[in-house]
C-alpha cells in the first residue's frame, strides 16, 4: 500500500523532455537487439543523401533520438535530464517539439548539403536547450552576463575544435548548429514575449 502511495507522488513534471529521453533509449536499445541495423537504416543521417529515398526524410528527423551506444546516450542524458525541465516549463512543451524537430531538421539539410559524414544523436537538441536555458531570465532591455558568455564559451569551443580536429568522429557541426538554432529561438520567443507585454 505504501509502494503504491509512493507511487502515486511522482510527477511526469516535463513530458516532452521524458518522453524523448525514453524514446533514445529504447532506439538504442532496438539498436541493440538488431545488431546495428536500427542505426544503419533509420537513424544515421547520412552526407550527400539520395533525395528520392524516403528513408532520407526519416533519418532527418530521427537522428536526433539514435545514439552510437550507451556512454553517448548517457553523457546526452545527464545534460537533457538537467536543462530540459527548466526550458520545456519556460517555453511550453508544444514549442519544444517544434524547436526539436526544427532543429533536426536543419542540421540534417546542412550535414546533407555539405558534409559526407552521417551524423547520430541527440547532441544538438542538448546544446540548443544549454543555449535556451541561458535566456530564461531575460528581462526587456538587459542582457544577461550569462547569455554572453555561454554562448561565446560554447560556440568558440565548437568552432575550434571543428578546426583543429575535424575528423575526431564527433560532429561539431550539429552542435553548433543545435546552439545556433537555440540562440534563435531565444531571441524569438524573447521578442515575442516583451512585445505581448507592451500590447
Amino acid at each position: 500500500m505504501a509502494i503504491k502511495d509512493n507511487l502515486k507522488k511522482l510527477h511526469y513534471n516535463s513530458p516532452v523532455v521524458l518522453t524523448y529521453a525514453a524514446i533514445c533509449v529504447v532506439m538504442l536499445a532496438l539498436d541493440f537487439i538488431t545488431a546495428g541495423w536500427m542505426n544503419k537504416h533509420l537513424l544515421v543521417c547520412y552526407g550527400h543523401p539520395s533525395l528520392i529515398d524516403p528513408l532520407t526524410y526519416v533519418r532527418g528527423l530521427l537522428h536526433v533520438v539514435g545514439h552510437a551506444g550507451w556512454d553517448h546516450l548517457f553523457n546526452n542524458l545527464i545534460l537533457l535530464l538537467l536543462v530540459g525541465p527548466t526550458v520545456e516549463e519556460r517555453y511550453g512543451s508544444s514549442n519544444l517539439v517544434i524547436m526539436i524537430v526544427c532543429n533536426a531538421a536543419i542540421t540534417a539539410v546542412i550535414n546533407g548539403v555539405l558534409f559526407s559524414t552521417g551524423i547520430i544523436g541527440a547532441s544538438g537538441v542538448v546544446f540548443m536547450m544549454i543555449i535556451l536555458s541561458a535566456f530564461t531570465n531575460m528581462q526587456k532591455g538587459r542582457i544577461p552576463i550569462t547569455l554572453i558568455l555561454v554562448s561565446l564559451l560554447y560556440l568558440g569551443r565548437e568552432i575550434t575544435t571543428a578546426l583543429a580536429s575535424p575528423n575526431d568522429g564527433i560532429s561539431q557541426m550539429a552542435h553548433i548548429v543545435g546552439g545556433v538554432v537555440g540562440l534563435l529561438f531565444g531571441i524569438y520567443y524573447y521578442k515575442m514575449k516583451f512585445s505581448r507585454r507592451s500590447s
